[in-house]
């Protein structure tokens, strides 16, 4: 383990098929005027949405609704959001969805009673500033439907300005901006379409493997994924067999709330350049997440993988169980990629960012919106981005 660090997650965690039975109880903490956060109206649909506004009712706040939060947040949503927290004097923000809608709540919490004139995307999403420890800060609660982002139990939110052509992710180093408590719920999550399940399976892998593939000392975090990442393959290809199996998409909603809460980043360095890329693709097409990592995911890992060739082969021998006999460092370490290809087809994964509407004369615009990060084995040049772009196709 590398460094010294300090280790605090302060989110209070309610899993289980019962889960909302508690959230009543869990909202007396707070003063009474609650935002209500949500998605495009499914939870109205499949229940969940009765079961939520029944434990508002049960705690007696008066609840103001902010629905129509979509996928990939907008600039124009965050200052909606913050206006309406604002005028409404909000005591806490219960975002019911999945992680965009938990982003977007914690971007309102730190936006909504900002000093007038102060932009919040150029304050938080250009020039990463911090809240002022002054600032009020509104509690953020979750009720977890779609599972990948990990946002239930970090403190980051990615917010698009298409206008901008950038999707950008600010992991805030301030506690409060944890979510206070997250709902979770397995069977809140059976009615999600596959698609997007599979989205938020790889989204969960890469959370993983951005952390792993990095760094070359004995490190305990290292080992830590290397189970969460096992379980999450076993469990991901039972749930594609059955959506409803429960075992399989509990693992699925544990292995993403630990493969992003800090645990598996101490004491050694990350990378996080998939996620730069893919949030390129999506600030140009708006797809969904996690498609727009597994678009680009392998062609980085090709490209890297000479620059930690060692990590790489442990990955297929820990990960995929490839067998190192009769293979050179460099095979095994191509041999763990092909695994890994080979699984993301099994489940659906898209694999090109063509299918997400991107195509040769966007390569420019894509590389003018990838941020380099140096955490990882290598740091990018411009043309390789261009290069792992046009291999995406």
């Amino acid at each position: 383990m590398l460094g010294n660090f300090t280790y605090h997650n302060p989110t209070k965690l309610i899993f289980g098929q019962d889960a909302i039975d508690a959230l009543a109880a869990e909202l007396e903490a707070y003063g009474p005027n609650v935002q209500l956060v949500y998605g495009g109206g499914s939870i109205k649909r499949n229940g969940i949405y009765d079961q939520v506004v029944a434990a508002l009712a049960a705690a007696g706040k008066n609840v103001v609704e902010d629905a129509g939060v979509m996928p990939n947040p907008t600039v124009e949503k965050l200052y909606e959001g913050a206006r309406i927290a604002r005028e409404n004097h909000v005591d806490l923000i219960l975002a019911v969805g999945g992680g965009s809608c938990i982003d977007y709540a914690k971007a309102v919490a730190v936006s909504a009673n900002l000093p007038e004139g102060v932009d919040p995307w150029q304050k938080y999403w250009v020039n990463f500033d911090e809240p002022a420890v002054d600032l009020d800060v509104i509690p953020v609660g979750s009720v977890l439907t779609m599972v990948g982002t990990g946002s239930e139990m970090n403190c980051g939110s990615v917010i698009t300005n298409h206008g901008a052509k950038m999707k950008v992710g600010h992991v805030f180093a301030d506690a409060r901006v944890f979510p206070r408590f997250a709902v979770l719920n397995p069977e809140f999550t059976y009615t999600l379409p596959r698609y997007q399940m599979v989205a938020g399976i790889f989204d969960i892998m890469n959370h993983i493997t951005e952390q792993y593939f990095s760094g070359t000392d004995d490190s305990t975090s290292d080992y830590l994924a290397e189970g969460l990442m096992r379980s999450l393959v076993r469990a991901s290809r039972a749930a594609v067999r059955d959506p409803r199996d429960y075992e399989a998409r509990s693992n699925i909603m544990w292995c993403a709330t630990w493969a992003l809460n800090t645990l598996i980043a101490q004491g050694k360095s990350t990378d996080w350049e998939v996620h730069m890329l893919g949030q390129a693709v999506g600030a140009h097409t708006d797809a969904t997440h996690g498609m727009t990592l597994s678009a680009v995911a392998l062609p980085y890992y090709r490209l890297v993988m000479p620059y930690g060739l060692e990590k790489f082969a442990r990955f297929a021998t820990s990960v995929w169980g490839v067998s190192p006999e009769g293979r050179t460092t460099e095979e095994l370490a191509a041999a763990g990629l092909d695994a890994m290809e080979a699984w993301m087809r099994e489940i659906g994964c898209v694999m090109s960012i063509s299918e997400l509407g991107a195509d040769e004369s966007m390569l420019e615009g894509l590389a003018d919106s990838t941020l380099i990060m140096q955490g990882g084995y290598h740091v990018l040049t411009r043309d390789e981005v261009i290069s792992i772009f046009r291999a995406s196709l």
